[in-house]
């Protein structure tokens, strides 16, 4: 066994990042997140599809199945007309990372397609739902503490701050 530097929740999500597994954005999620911060830096203001798209260089129709999402979702609003486009629904400060990720995502954290609560395993796996549920936490610690306002404004909770900070915070592994 080796020691562990930290048990903090929010520490797992750094154990378990990698680009050979551990936790994924999806694309969908980061370029809804991309608009959202898009939309954010212009609240009030209503921005067209194409502009959001160019804005961040992203795929213009996948974009508007994204928006489609986030305006089932309550997150924005969709204005017709000629000087139509989106605008959020509640002020930057109001909407978290996490609200926008779900939208398009569901749940944050899934184990073969179920919720963490809902696995159930034998013999020496049988603690292992507690990890799931977790790993969840963790992700959650972050995504849910931090609004579009924090990120477009770079003025980020302490929290966030500090794990950004560790010495492999920015290594792949």
């Amino acid at each position: 066994m080796h020691a562990r530097k930290s048990n903090a929740p929010a520490a797992a999500i750094s154990r378990l990042s990698g680009h050979d597994g551990g936790v994924q954005i999806s694309a969908r999620g980061d370029y809804a997140v991309r608009a959202s911060l898009e939309l954010a830096a212009t609240y009030p203001a209503t921005v067209s599809a194409q502009a959001l798209a160019d804005a961040q260089r992203l795929p213009r129709k996948f974009l508007e199945a994204i928006l489609a999402d986030l305006r089932r979702s309550g997150i924005v609003h969709a204005v017709r007309g000629a000087e139509g486009g989106y605008t959020l629904t509640q002020p930057p400060h109001e909407i978290t990372i996490g609200m926008v990720l779900r939208a398009v995502d569901g749940p944050l954290a899934g184990v073969r397609g179920h919720r963490p609560e809902q696995t159930s395993y034998e013999g020496t796996a049988v603690h292992l739902p507690q990890v799931w549920v977790a790993v969840r936490a963790a992700v959650r610690s972050v995504v849910d503490e931090i609004s579009l306002a924090e990120v477009v404004t770079g003025e980020m909770p302490a929290q966030i701050s500090e794990l950004t900070k560790g010495p492999d915070a920015w290594q792949p592994r």
